[in-house]
Formats: structure tokens, C-alpha cells, sequence
């Protein structure tokens, strides 16, 4: 009985490594597609490249990489969002004649910042292509190694037994419960009751623990806490999350707790704060830095000198050894000096971290994480806590097959559904209106969030509905690029709303109460569209910076005061798209505190029962209001 629970346990890892298989190769076809047939226009358009631009300076960072700076020489348009990030691996290229010519090796982004990023090189020899070359570009490269660091991960795991790592993976899948410590609960008077039973949850979780945080529900004070009350138990902690922006911002919240934090990765937020607790600022502040510096500029000044010899070589050799007697020396002081480490789930292969392992890791934004990436991390502990909410955005998965077959279904899922015994609810939300809040929380989260007074009633302007539906027959069209949707009229509707409901607040209020707006499109090229309208239009000149426009994804995780939505599809047949995913529909709404604007076709959207009853429910509160609002 116990042979064939772990057999099923381990079938499904091997399962997971076949679909990861699936994914690798659209992603990897994709890639060839784009690079041989996708003109460089195009490629810019996406954010996906940098032509032309110039070679700037040179030198060896404090891990002893070449590096080079790269910086843009044009001027982008604003409305492109670039896919440059830490980490990734880019390709650089000459054109001649338009046609790109690759050289041949990848560099690795070690920072990006607007019109600037660095790039690690393989070889001198690489910065000598670039330094001579003409119409230089750059460009991002198929990302092999987060690939292979996923693979090797779920080969480990699939071959574990009788160890930790084994067990774990059985107790995810449901083949043992979860254990429990018995602990007297502790209180937490600056938490609700529900953030109070996660914290005190997690400090008794044996093996796995998962908080499940709503949008708005405090999520991220939660997790800090129990982190921070982790610490008083154990020495130091793993954390982790899918992006680096993610890893940034718990990493920001942990510091501002006081607690001291070694970030392995550059962040994503740039600024002093931000960097002064990387593991590169802290090697390079470390005394015996400059003496470590030293050695790798003499070893590089007798390879130049091109001297062969014994006495040449014993000597690099005998310096070489200080050096790394140098560097481990500095990076155990900075490990023993931090009480949180973090970094991305990929990042957590860094060699920096061979021979660590965690009592307890933690990974935030779980719910968009990939399964196979958590196990990445999830090899250096014996706990694991993790939240998010599986009721937002998903993992990205580009292979519809794949996903088809479940490589969409996060690890934070899985044990939501295996081990619900190890799942802790936040319920208190402390953003919206709770008219705002309440339909969200009927359809996804069975009617269990509640407002706390302080938002209960939050609102701009009064007897106003803080959810209109604005509904139009306008047609959709389709450009050609993939999820190519655009509405044209009902992106001059949306300013022409968005005019109208500023002119009913006030610019002046507006402005002195600094509030703020958010346009969201399910679709890129209709928020492309209307940041153009926005730009266009001389009444909006004063209010440009008050005013964000896009995609969902863009959206996660943040929130305004006024949120407008378009939902663009409208056709005969009742064709969605991915708005029948209805997590991002979710996220989208949930981004208002006080005033949501839906823009629809209710002919076209209603042939979906979620949408059919949006409508109805925005219809029902309109009909309770003080002041009916009807649109047309």
C-alpha cells in the first residue's frame, strides 16, 4: 500500500517533467520563429529588443565578471513595455541591410534601468566583437538555463527516498497528512483574528503551511510577521518568489522590519535601499575586498604580459588559491551576518548557495509560480510555507497542450486541494468599497472576505455607484499579432467616460486629493491604442501622471482609487478569448478602492455565466442606489 502511494506520488512528478518538456520546446520554437522571421520593428515593438545602441565602458564587477554597459541610441516610444530583466540571457547582433547577424555567444543581464543595462561577457574576446562592431543591437535569448534548472530539479525529486525531500513530495501529494506542533497561539493586537490564526498556523506547521491572501486582505504583512516571528525560532530563512520584483518588495517590507536581509540577484527596484542589502554591495563594501581585488588584477595583468613559464604559472595558481580562500572567508561573513536570504525560485541554484540548507522557506506569489521552479527551492528545506491567492493571475504557459494537461496547476493549488487541513484564509480586505468587494468574493471565494469599516463604504463622490457597467455594440477588431484585439470605439467611449466622471470630481479636487486611476485592457494592443488617445488629448495634459493604462499582468499587485475597464470583445458568435479566464477578471476588478468602470458588450459577454451575472449584480446595486445611473 505505502509502494504504490509513493509510485503514484512519483508518477506525477514524471508527469510534470514530460508537460515541462512540452513547454520547453513551444518556447524554444517560439524563439527560433521569432528570431529568423519576426523583423527588427516588431521585436521592438514587444520590448524584446534594443537597436541600435553603443558600447560603453568596461570593467571587471566585485564577482571578478567582465561586464560591459550598454545604453540605447534612440529614443523608445512609451508605450513599449520592455522584457529586459536581471538575469536573463541576451544575444547581440549586427544589421547589415536590415538582417540581423548573431554573434556567436549569450550574455547574461546583471542590471537594466531604463535606457541602460549591463551585460556579463563570456570573454574579452566578446567585448573586442562589440567594441568594433557597427548598428549594434541586443536582443533576448531563449532562456535555457532556467530550463535545465527546472529539470534538474524534478530528476531529484522523482529520485528521492527515504530522505526529507522525499517526504515532502509524498505529503503534497496527499498521501500523508500534514503534521502539526502543538503551540501555545500567541497574539498579534496589530493583526485581525484571521492574519492572527496564519501567523500562529504557520509557527506550528511541521511540513507545510499555505496563506491563502485575497486581494487587499494584507497578505504581505502576514507573511512578514510570521517570518519575523520564524526568526525568533530558527537562525535564518529562505525566501523566495517566482519574480524578482515579488522578491524585491518582500525583501523591502523584511528590511524595513529590521530584519537584516542578503539578496542574491540584482533587484528589479532600482534605488540606494534596494541595492545596499544585494550580496554584490555587500562583497564589495567587505574589508578584505579591496586585498581580494587586488589578486584578480595581478592574475589578469600576468595573463596579459603573455608569459609562459613554470614560475609564472605557480605563481597565478598560488594566487588564485588566496583568492578563494578570500572569497569564501567574505561570503561566510555575509551569510552569518544575514538572518533572510532571497532570491527567485531559479535563483536559488546560484552557486553562492551550494551546501545551504533552511529549516523553512518561504515563497511568496506561490499561486504564479510553476511547479517545477518551487522545487527548485523547495531542495534546500524541510518546511515550506507559501502564499498567494490561486484566484489570480496564473503561471505564464505558452504551450496550450501543456497546459491543456495541468502544467498550469501551481504547486499552492495542488496543496490546496491535497492538504486543505494546511490552508489558512485572510478574510479581512482593506482596499475596496464593499460593493466593489462583494461579487469577487460570492465567485471566488465563497462569499467569505468581509470589509473591514475603515473601506466599508469608501467612496469619491456621493450617491454614487461604485460599480457602472458601460455597455456598447461597438465592433472588435483583429490586427494580426497574436491576441491582437482592439475596440476603437470603445477606447474613445473609455476617455470620453474618463473625462466626464474627472469632470463631475473636479480637477481641482482631483488633483489636490492627488487620486489616482487605473485603465486596464485584457488585450496589449488596446492599451497601446489608448495611451495614444490619452496622449492625444490636450484636456488629460495635466492629469498624464495621475493616470496608469495596462495590461492585467501590469496591473498585479497594485491598486487605484479609480479603476475603468475595457473588455474589448464583441462579435455575433459570443467569442471571448482568454477573458474566460475568469482569475484575471478577478485581479482587474479587485485594483479599485472606491470606483470600478466596466466597458462591455453585454450581447457578446453574456453568453458566459460569470459575465451574465457581473452584469446582473452591477444592474441589481444600481437599482438600490440613492441616484440611479442608467448608460447606454
Amino acid at each position: 500500500m505505502v509502494n504504490s502511494k509513493l509510485t503514484s506520488s512519483t508518477l506525477y512528478i514524471q508527469k510534470l517533467h514530460q508537460l515541462l518538456t512540452m513547454e520547453y520546446e513551444a518556447e524554444k520554437e517560439e524563439f527560433r520563429i521569432q528570431s529568423e522571421r519576426m523583423g527588427i520593428q516588431r521585436k521592438l515593438r514587444r520590448g524584446i529588443c534594443w537597436h541600435p545602441v553603443s558600447v560603453g565602458r568596461s570593467y571587471y564587477n566585485s564577482l571578478n565578471q567582465l561586464v560591459v554597459e550598454i545604453t540605447k541610441d534612440y529614443q523608445e516610444d512609451s508605450d513599449i513595455d520592455t522584457l529586459f530583466e536581471y538575469g536573463k540571457p541576451v544575444q547581440f547582433f549586427h544589421t547589415t541591410q536590415k538582417e540581423a547577424n548573431y554573434y556567436p555567444f549569450t550574455s547574461t543581464i546583471s542590471f537594466v534601468d531604463g535606457d541602460r543595462m549591463v551585460c556579463t561577457l563570456p570573454s574579452t574576446q566578446a567585448l573586442i566583437d562589440l567594441q568594433n562592431a557597427t548598428n549594434l543591437g541586443v536582443q533576448l535569448y531563449f532562456d535555457e538555463t532556467s530550463y535545465r534548472t527546472m529539470f534538474h530539479a524534478l530528476d531529484t525529486v522523482m529520485k528521492a527516498q527515504k530522505n526529507r525531500l522525499a517526504e515532502l513530495r509524498d505529503i503534497f501529494g496527499g498521501q500523508f497528512p500534514v503534521q502539526k506542533r502543538q503551540l501555545q497561539p500567541m497574539s498579534f493586537p496589530w493583526l485581525n483574528s484571521s492574519q492572527q490564526d496564519a501567523v500562529n498556523e504557520v509557527l506550528c506547521a511541521k511540513d507545510v503551511e499555505v496563506v491563502h491572501g485575497p486581494p487587499g486582505t494584507g497578505k504581505t504583512t502576514t507573511l512578514v510577521e510570521a517570518i519575523y516571528e520564524t526568526l525568533r525560532r530558527e537562525t535564518q530563512v529562505l525566501v523566495c518568489a517566482q519574480s524578482n520584483m515579488a522578491v524585491d518588495w518582500i525583501s523591502e517590507r523584511l528590511v524595513d522590519h529590521g530584519v537584516p536581509v542578503l539578496r542574491i540577484g540584482n533587484p528589479t527596484r532600482v534605488n540606494d535601499k534596494m541595492l545596499s542589502f544585494t550580496y554584490e554591495r555587500r562583497f564589495e563594501s567587505h574589508p578584505e575586498y579591496p586585498q581580494l581585488w587586488a589578486i584578480h588584477n595581478t592574475i589578469r595583468q600576468l595573463r596579459e604580459n603573455h608569459k609562459s613559464g613554470e614560475s609564472t604559472h605557480q605563481k597565478i595558481a598560488r594566487l588564485r588559491e588566496r583568492a578563494t580562500e578570500l572569497e569564501m572567508r567574505i561570503r561566510e561573513d555575509l551569510f552569518n551576518e544575514a538572518r533572510v536570504i532571497s532570491c527567485t525560485l531559479v535563483g536559488s541554484a546560484n552557486k553562492i548557495l551550494v551546501g545551504q540548507h533552511y529549516s523553512t522557506l518561504f515563497i511568496d506569489e506561490a499561486a504564479q509560480a510553476l511547479e517545477p521552479a518551487c522545487w527548485i527551492a523547495i531542495r534546500r528545506a524541510s518546511r515550506v510555507v507559501l502564499a498567494g491567492d490561486h484566484q489570480q493571475l496564473p503561471p505564464t504557459i505558452k504551450c496550450y497542450e501543456a497546459l491543456r494537461n495541468g502544467l498550469g496547476k501551481t504547486l499552492m493549488e495542488r496543496i490546496v486541494e491535497n492538504q486543505p487541513a494546511a490552508v489558512r484564509l485572510l478574510s479581512v480586505q482593506y482596499r475596496m468599497n464593499d460593493s466593489i468587494m462583494q461579487f469577487s468574493s460570492d465567485w471566488f471565494y465563497g462569499g467569505k472576505l468581509k470589509s473591514d469599516p475603515s473601506v466599508q463604504h469608501r467612496g469619491i463622490l456621493d450617491y454614487d455607484t461604485p460599480i457602472t457597467w458601460i455597455d456598447n455594440d461597438f465592433q472588435e477588431e483583429f490586427i494580426g499579432e497574436n491576441h491582437g484585439r482592439i475596440n476603437k470605439e470603445e477606447a474613445q467611449l473609455l476617455i470620453t467616460t474618463l473625462k466626464e466622471y474627472i469632470q463631475k470630481i473636479g480637477i481641482h479636487r482631483f488633483l489636490d486629493e492627488r487620486l489616482d486611476i487605473g485603465i486596464i485592457s485584457p488585450y496589449r494592443v488596446q492599451t497601446q491604442y489608448i495611451r495614444s488617445l490619452i496622449k492625444a488629448d490636450a484636456e488629460l495634459k495635466p492629469l498624464r501622471k495621475s493616470i496608469t493604462v495596462n495590461t492585467v499582468d501590469g496591473f498585479q499587485g497594485q491598486e487605484r482609487d479609480i479603476i475603468i475597464i475595457s473588455l474589448v470583445r464583441s462579435n455575433e458568435q459570443g467569442q471571448i478569448g482568454f477573458l474566460g479566464d475568469l482569475r484575471r477578471m478577478n485581479v482587474a476588478m479587485t485594483r479599485a478602492r472606491m470606483k470600478l468602470i466596466i466597458l462591455g458588450n453585454s450581447a457578446t459577454l453574456s453568453h458566459s455565466p460569470f459575465y451574465k451575472k457581473l452584469i446582473d449584480y452591477i444592474q441589481s446595486l444600481q437599482e438600490t442606489s440613492p441616484r440611479r445611473e442608467v448608460h447606454e
